[in-house]
């Protein structure tokens, strides 16, 4: 693990009094690189609110938004990166990127969600790190 996945699993560690996490994925993985890659970590915090759950939906995974929202704060502007990133998270995936999808086969292999979640966090920050790192946002 790297000091980004450590930091978000301390993060995911904290909870709500709803005994939620108290970050959500999208918070835990765009916020990590906020210091680093040049962003306002409270900005981000607050624009990744409603990605949760798959943009609350069942959309697309948390984890992959942040992921997408870490590159374009940092000020990439690669089509390329961004695909590829999608493409590795579709590959490990058998093909899905969505939140209710991903969240259901998980569950059909015994997994829960905070397990599952937390294992998207930190693929996704993998990911995102690897591609920070390429386009010179990181080092």
């Amino acid at each position: 693990m790297s000091k980004y996945t450590d930091l978000a699993m301390e993060r995911r560690s904290c909870f709500t009094a709803e005994g939620k996490p108290a970050w959500n994925c999208c918070q835990a993985v765009v916020s990590v690189f906020a210091q680093d890659a040049g962003y306002d970590e409270d900005a981000c915090m607050k624009a990744a609110t409603y990605f949760r759950g798959g943009m609350q939906m069942g959309s697309v995974c948390g984890a992959v938004t942040g992921c997408l929202l870490a590159l374009g704060l940092a000020g990439v502007d690669d089509p390329k990166a961004a695909n590829e990133l999608v493409r590795k998270v579709r590959e490990n995936h058998d093909g899905q990127i969505n939140c209710r999808d991903l969240l259901r086969v998980s569950m059909e292999n015994g997994e829960d969600k905070k397990q599952h979640c937390n294992a998207m966090i930190r693929e996704c920050i993998g990911y995102a790190e690897e591609a920070l790192k390429a386009q010179g946002k990181l080092k």
